[in-house]
C-alpha cells in the first residue's frame, strides 16, 4: 500500500495551509468580535447630569408639544363625506383626561381649562417612560 502523503501533489499542501491561515484568522476575528460586543455591555451606564449646569446645553433644544383630545377611526368612503359642520365622535368622554406628547411620545395627561380667549391644559399625570 501506498502513502497518501507521498502521492498527494505539492498544490495540495499548499491549499492545506492556505485553509489552516484562513481558519486561524477566521477564530482570532471571532475572538475579537466576541470581546468587543463583551465589552460593550459590561461597560457602565453613562452618570446621570450632577446639576441642572451640566444639563443647560439642552435647555434651548426646541420640542414639539402636543394635546390630543380623542381619536376616531373611519373608513376613507366617510372621511370623503364629511364636510363644513360634520361632527366627528371621538373616543373620550367630557371630563376624560387628554394625552400629551412630546415629539410624538406619551409624556402627560392632563386637563382642557380655559385662560382667557385660549385653550390651555392642567397636567394631572405625568407618565413615566421605561427605560431600554
Amino acid at each position: 500500500m501506498t502513502d497518501t502523503n507521498d502521492t498527494a501533489p505539492e498544490i495540495g499542501n499548499e491549499e492545506e495551509l492556505r485553509l489552516n491561515d484562513l481558519e486561524e484568522k477566521s477564530a482570532a476575528s471571532s475572538q475579537s468580535i466576541a470581546s468587543e460586543k463583551s465589552s460593550r455591555f459590561n461597560e457602565e451606564p453613562p452618570e446621570k447630569p450632577k446639576s441642572s449646569a451640566e444639563l443647560e446645553a439642552v435647555y434651548d433644544v426646541p420640542v414639539q408639544v402636543s394635546a390630543v383630545l380623542g381619536k376616531s377611526s373611519m373608513q376613507v368612503h366617510q372621511l370623503l363625506k364629511l364636510g363644513r359642520g360634520a361632527v366627528v365622535e371621538l373616543d373620550r368622554k367630557i371630563g376624560e383626561a387628554i394625552d400629551i406628547y412630546v415629539n410624538n411620545r406619551l409624556v402627560a395627561r392632563g386637563e382642557v381649562v380655559v385662560i382667557e380667549d385660549r385653550l390651555g391644559i392642567t397636567m394631572t399625570e405625568i407618565i413615566k417612560a421605561e427605560r431600554n
